[in-house]
């Protein structure tokens, strides 16, 4: 079973048609105004229906209203909503309920004190993802920024629910990240990009086939399950 992986940020269809080919189990949408990989709806519903039965297509929003999500799911197909924002718990847990489709929470690390969340969310989402903590900046994005975590606290974390890795990820740290935290899953998006908002389909073949020869520990197989 290799580490399976979501190709983030997906804006046209040659690189749809690469992260397809290569195996990738999830195609990301972003459905975020300031990123630079952000779809209206029209757009990203003739894209999104490109894609083939073995992919999962997950709409990446940050703190939606109930309001954008109707509208966005009236014109896309998604199976899953990535929550990439502030939302709490409970939110999660309406958002999930509202919608019927499976539900990511993203949260942002940068030492132990941002994991003690974890608890609280895996009994209220399908799935977490780990991400960079971004800085305190002006101009920085909730994710996509190209940063990494020390992937060493998540070593021995119990999730307690499937999860993927992400922040920072290429083809050059893809072994090294799921060796040192166990990643049962990985999220890759401004690391198979020529520039922001803009994927390579060369970039993506390359992580997803490096992806596909690395077999992720028992622990991790078994909280992917």
């Amino acid at each position: 079973m290799a580490v399976a992986v979501k190709i983030c940020g997906l804006t046209d269809a040659e690189a749809l048609a690469a992260a397809a080919a290569g195996g990738a189990r999830y195609l990301g949408f972003v459905f975020y105004p300031p990123s630079p990989r952000a779809l209206g709806a029209e757009q990203a519903g003739a894209l999104a229906r490109l894609a083939p039965a073995h992919c999962q297509r997950v709409g990446v929003f940050v703190d939606p209203d109930d309001d954008l999500l109707d509208r966005t799911l009236a014109q896309v197909p998604l199976e899953a909503l990535q929550l990439h924002g502030a939302e709490s718990p409970e939110r999660v847990r309406a958002i999930r309920a509202r919608t019927g489709r499976t539900v990511i929470k993203a949260l942002k690390v940068a030492e132990p004190e941002d994991l003690m969340p974890v608890v609280a969310y895996a009994a209220v989402a399908d799935m977490l993802l780990f991400d960079a903590k971004p800085p305190r900046e002006p101009g920085r994005l909730p994710g996509g920024n190209g940063l990494a975590f020390d992937w060493r606290l998540l070593r021995d974390l119990e999730v307690g629910c499937p999860w993927l890795l992400s922040g920072g990820l290429s083809a050059r740290n893809l072994e090294a990240a799921v060796t040192l935290c166990r990643a049962p899953a990985v999220d890759v998006s401004s690391g198979v990009e020529r520039r922001p908002g803009v994927k390579d389909p060369g970039r993506i073949g390359r992580f997803l086939r490096l992806a596909a020869a690395l077999e992720p520990p028992e622990r991790a197989i078994a909280a992917a399950s």
